[in-house]
């Protein structure tokens, strides 16, 4: 089952890197988009998250704030 998932960072978020690194180990393509450099992106995140803090990660249209891996693995499996 192919999934939406997208990971909304900044390259010097430490919960970012982890969130990103527990992507790739279980395998999940995903699309980074850099909230810092990117003013659109940035804009989108806050829209579907009312938040300014990172990650937000989307899957599917579900939104989760922060590096929850509890959230994500119930989520992906």
């Amino acid at each position: 089952m192919t999934r939406q998932v997208t990971v909304y960072s900044t390259p010097t978020c430490p919960y970012c890197h982890r969130a990103k690194d527990f992507l790739k180990e279980k395998g999940v393509d995903f699309t980074d988009l850099d909230v810092a450099a990117d003013i659109e992106a940035r804009n989108t995140m806050v829209q579907k998250s009312g938040q300014l803090g990172v990650p937000v990660i989307e899957v599917d249209g579900q939104i989760v704030i922060g590096f929850n891996r509890a959230k994500l693995e119930e989520i992906l499996d």
